[in-house]
């Protein structure tokens, strides 16, 4: 059976560090239109849509011929966003893709989905090997250990695993990518915080505590997020050639 996968870009207007983000002009255009237009290179998306709570965004995407769906303004994570587009876009499994990466590759989200339709009962997401020891330090970039069968064993801010043993090892930074079935989206968002959940402050250890599978795939693409306005500087010198991810 073909199962359908349809694409949703999270994108709030609220932020407290850079508020109205998804609207930040980049090289002419606003971000929401570099992620919207990167992700609909997609090959096994079968649909995308930007879900918003905020009107200029909504007529954003609108005039430069995206697909966007309102949504509630009070939904605490992205997945609660994607759980009410749910009610208004018919699919088997939605992938989850942040609004704040106008670099993200349309290859990672293929491999993705081609991943979910193998495993039609787990939620996919992806990693990437850390290069620097900085990053393995830093509580903001999520580290994640999965074992032989590629299911996720815990994420965390915290360098895991903890190298007693002092060997050569590789350390891995968790994507925020997620390709959900449907039902279990749904069913997620109606749980309440786990106690993991809420000492981490990451969303995806609810899953874990409450026996969902989360299977990793292994990428070279990096997330180059945009959190404040000088990220954007970044993004424009990788975009005009002067720097490389």
């Amino acid at each position: 059976m073909f199962l359908k996968a349809i694409g949703v870009i999270p994108a709030r207007y609220g932020s407290t560090r850079f508020p109205g983000k998804p609207l930040a002009q980049i090289m002419g255009k606003p971000m929401i239109q570099h992620v919207y237009e990167n992700v609909k290179k997609s090959k096994e998306l079968d649909d995308v849509v930007v879900a918003t709570d905020h009107e200029a965004i909504f007529q954003t995407v609108e005039a430069f011929g995206g697909k966007a769906v309102m949504t509630k303004k009070d939904h605490e994570t992205g997945s609660d966003r994607i759980a009410e587009v749910t009610n208004h876009v018919e699919g088997d499994f939605f992938v989850n893709i942040q609004g704040d990466e106008p670099l993200i590759h349309h290859e990672l989200i293929d491999t993705l989905v081609r991943t979910a339709r193998e495993s039609d009962d787990a939620v996919i997401t992806a990693k990437t090997a850390i290069k620097t020891e900085a990053d393995i330090a830093n509580p903001n970039v999520v580290k994640v250990v999965a074992g032989y069968d590629n299911k996720a064993l815990y994420f965390s801010r915290s360098a895991i695993p903890y190298n007693r043993a002092n060997k050569e090892t590789t350390y891995y930074k968790h994507l925020g990518i997620y390709a959900y079935p449907k039902a279990v989206l749904n069913e997620f968002v109606k749980l309440p915080q786990s106690p993991l959940e809420e000492l981490e402050m990451l969303e995806q250890l609810r899953l874990l505590e409450n026996g969902y599978t989360i299977k990793v795939i292994e990428t070279t693409y990096d997330a180059v997020g945009v959190d404040t306005p000088e990220d954007i500087q970044k993004v424009e010198r990788i975009l005009g050639g002067t720097q490389h991810v």
